[in-house]
This record gives structure tokens, sequence and C-alpha cells, in this order.
């Protein structure tokens, strides 16, 4: 089996070194960036499995850096780093399409935990689809299709980010029933999230946003969690 390949992008070497101190000790095999652009010209010449992003770095922001990488290499998990906690930085991560967001100091064990996690996210899907009935959902104008993994509202695709797809997909294969926000987190990120309510909530906000008047489809329980339910 192929070690587990990490690209480590941080301004300041000492984080950087942390970091790979840590992942070598977790069997992962390490390279590092120090700057955004640096990031995307090693991320042309080499595949990797995960990347750790901080975003403020000079020439090249994490954000923009992710966005350029995410052209050849769609799929590739990213976690963003920052020093800020802010949820403007979050939700622009989200929308990006970022797998983790971590804000500083952290603690490097507990960024291991989430390397893992999502590493195990990213491969749990791998390999599935090519073999399984095409699998779609009609409601009114929009076709939601599980195998292709797209949306279509008006026959016109819509653009969601990979997290907004499993949580919409999940949300419609049960729609009806009423799922608990642990429930959610669970089935959608994991046991293993680290993260807390506030990420579920921020991405319903983001994909209410992309589905327009569908948006009404997903309906708030109120202490509860979430539903699908159409009208």
């Amino acid at each position: 089996m192929l070690p587990v390949k990490l690209l480590i992008v941080d301004d300041e070497k000492r984080i950087r070194e942390l970091i790979a101190k840590y992942a070598l000790f977790e069997g992962y095999e390490c390279a590092e960036a120090e700057n955004g652009m640096q990031a995307v010209d090693i991320a042309r010449a080499q595949t990797f499995d995960l990347i750790i992003m901080d975003i403020m770095m000079p020439e090249l922001d994490g954000f923009s850096a992710s966005r350029e990488i995410r052209k050849n290499h769609p799929g590739v998990p990213i976690i963003l780093l920052s020093a800020r906690g802010e949820e403007y930085d979050k939700i622009h991560g989200f929308e990006l399409g970022i797998d983790d967001y971590v804000v500083k100091p952290f603690s490097p064990k507990e960024l291991m935990l989430r390397v893992g996690a999502v590493l195990r996210r990213a491969g749990a899907g791998a390999g599935t689809g090519a073999a399984e009935a095409h699998q779609t959902a009609v409601i009114d104008a929009m076709v939601v299709d599980f195998t292709a993994r797209q949306v279509t509202i008006d026959r016109q695709a819509i653009d969601l980010s990979p997290k907004e797809y499993d949580l919409l997909f999940y949300l419609v294969r049960n729609r009806g029933i009423a799922l608990t926000r642990d429930k959610l987190i669970s089935e959608v990120w994991g046991y293993d999230f680290f993260g807390d309510d506030r990420t579920l909530d921020t991405h319903i906000k983001l994909l209410r946003r992309q589905l327009g008047d569908y948006a009404r489809y997903i309906v708030t329980l109120r202490g509860v969690g979430y539903r699908f339910e159409k009208d």
C-alpha cells in the first residue's frame, strides 16, 4: 500500500515543521510549501491525498491557492488553518468545498485526528457508483442525481460543494423524516467529526441559498434538527 502524502502549506517554518513532525510519526509522507504560489506549483507536479493550508500567507492566500489547486485536483481534501475564527472565513472556506477548518493555536494531536477523519471520509465513497443502478429523485423541477452527483433545477445544473452535495443527498434520501442535528453530523461528517453545530447550520444556510425557491423544503425543527419535506 502506498503511503498517504500530505502537502503542508504555511509561511511559518516552525508550524510546518511541527505539523510534519506529527504527520511523519503517524506514517504520512510530507511535502512543504511556504506560500500559496509555491503550493500551487507543487500540486501541479505531484498528487497528494490531503492538503493542510494556512489562509493568511504572502503572494497568494490559502483561499486562492485552494481554488487554483482544485481546478486540477477537484477531489483532494483540504484542511484550512487560520489565526482567525470569524464566521466569514469559515463560510468562505465551506463555499469553496473545504473539508475542515482549524483555528490557530491548535493541538497537533487534534489536527492529526482531523486529518485521519477527513481521509476516512474521503475514502469512504471511493470506487462506488460505477456498478450500482442509476439513482435519482425528482422533486417538481428539481432532479437530484445521486449516481452522477448532480443537481439540476429547471434543467440547469447548480454548483454545490462536496459537503453540500452530501448533505442534500442525505436529506433527500430521508425526506419526511425528522433528522436530529447529531444524526446529520454523524452521517454526513462522520462520527469522529470535531466541529460543532454551527458547521451544520452554516452548510444548511449555504445549501438553502443555492436551492433558491426549493430552500423551503428544508424545514428547521426547532430544538431538534431538520427535515426535508415537500409541500
